[in-house]
């Protein structure tokens, strides 16, 4: 491990402070097991459970939508009472216990509820100790988020290669508990790293200041936020079907046979995470580029078109489904649409968050950010819904479905985009007529 000497003198470990590596550890492994078990799930329920599939999607939307609901409450637990350390803690320990009562097939419900109420907890209050690293004026501040999300993409990465070979080829319940023995892993990162951790420090707001839950607010900025969770949810109940209907179509309409090789199912889930990590510096440097030229489009505008880009990746599928309708269609076909869809995923996703940050008053920062994770739960619930029709038509019906709700989001978020302008213009005294150059943060997707 390369470790230096910061210009305050400081250890670090690859020029950053050595806590952004712990953290970024433990949230990596708390990806893997994550999205380990998600790679399962659907899987799992129709396969092994026998759950007809559109109560499973319906199973599967909730649990996602509850995954991203329950760290609304979880931050504000944390930051009042437990602290963020002890919050991890507790949220990483519930989260494992959770993964391993998924060995148990009469236990899934109450395993899937377990580690939705871990995810609360540990969801927020592991990268808001990411800032508590740095001082207000060091500039590799901005840097350290993209480090972080890193950690993400390659849990996310490894968790269908490893849980869902071990799913597949030797049980169900070998997945899930490999699940949980990553998120144990996680844990002890966080808990023999924490000597790097600075010291917690909470600011407690005057009651007067958390009564006024909207203060700060004006109507136009409201208006806005809401439209945008609106828009969002919309584009999140097409996005939510990677893991849910487009992975029943792995198994069941996609010849995945590359020469004397079947690739398994779960493992085109590690494609999207592995594009991302790919694709991000080409994106931050075209967007770079763009912006000292004085042509980057404004935050509203890339969403718009992170929601058309999408739209063609499910307009691939679909195609791909209509000529291959008695048969099965190449992997290869799949390999693009993940492509595409993450292309258009990088345009809307860490935007949206930005937006969300920007625009939050300063003492209510974390709740306003916490309101994007609402849009997610929405989505996610929504993106039940929409999962339960993949049994009642056609995959080229189904997906050419999908395109068209992306396409409505698109034009939601187009239309929001002047609005968008002149809140930012009156908010931060930019011109509304140019597009937006700061560097968004990174969503966790």
């Amino acid at each position: 491990m390369t470790e230096t000497l910061a210009a305050d003198g400081q250890k670090t470990w690859f020029g950053q402070p050595r806590g952004l590596t712990v953290l970024f550890l433990t949230n990596m492994w708390e990806q893997f097991s994550y999205y380990g078990m998600r790679a399962l799930l659907v899987y799992y329920m129709t396969m092994e459970l026998l759950i007809e599939q559109s109560v499973s999607s319906y199973i599967y939307g909730t649990y996602t939508a509850l995954a991203y609901f329950t760290p609304i409450f979880g931050g504000i637990i944390a930051d009042r009472w437990l602290g963020k350390r002890c919050a991890v803690i507790l949220g990483g320990t519930i989260m494992a216990l959770g993964h391993f009562l998924m060995t148990f097939e009469l236990m899934l419900y109450v395993a899937l509820a377990t580690i939705a109420l871990g995810n609360g907890f540990f969801l927020p209050s592991l990268p808001s100790q990411i800032n508590d690293l740095y001082a207000a004026d060091d500039p590799r501040r901005p840097w350290a988020y993209n480090v972080y999300y890193v950690g993400v993409n390659i849990g996310g990465f490894l968790a269908p290669l490893i849980c869902g070979t071990l799913g597949e080829f030797y049980g169900w319940h070998y997945g899930f508990g490999a699940a949980g023995i990553g998120m144990v892993f996680g844990l002890a990162i966080y808990l023999i790293g924490g000597k790097y951790l600075p010291p917690e420090t909470r600011d407690r707001p005057a009651e007067e200041e958390v009564g006024g839950s909207w203060q700060g607010f004006d109507r136009a900025t409201l208006t806005l936020l809401g439209a945008l969770l609106l828009a969002v949810t919309l584009f999140r109940s097409a996005y939510e079907q990677v893991g849910n209907t487009v992975a029943l179509w792995a198994n069941e309409g996609v010849d995945r046979m590359a020469g004397a090789f079947e690739i398994p199912m779960t493992w085109f889930q590690s494609l999207n995470p592995m594009i991302v990590i790919l694709l991000t510096p080409f994106l931050l440097a075209r967007w770079r580029r763009q912006a000292e030229a004085g042509t980057e489009h404004s935050p509203l505008q890339k969403m718009a078109i992170g929601a058309l880009v999408v739209a063609c990746a499910y307009v691939l599928l679909a195609f791909a489904a209509a000529i291959e309708q008695h048969g099965q269609a190449s992997w290869i076909w799949l390999v693009a649409f993940f492509l595409i869809l993450t292309t258009g995923e990088l345009y809307i996703l860490p935007n949206g968050l930005g937006i969300f940050a920007r625009l939050a008053p300063q003492r209510l920062g974390a709740s306003t950010v916490a309101s994007w994770f609402f849009a997610i739960f929405t989505g996610s619930l929504a993106g039940g819904v929409v999962g339960s029709f993949w049994s009642q038509v056609s995959p080229a019906i189904y997906f050419s479905l999908l395109a068209g709700i992306a396409v409505i989001a698109a034009s939601l978020l187009r239309l929001l985009d002047a609005p968008a302008r002149k809140v930012f213009a009156v908010r931060f005294d930019e011109d509304p007529a140019a597009g937006d150059t700061q560097d968004q943060p990174k969503a966790e997707i």
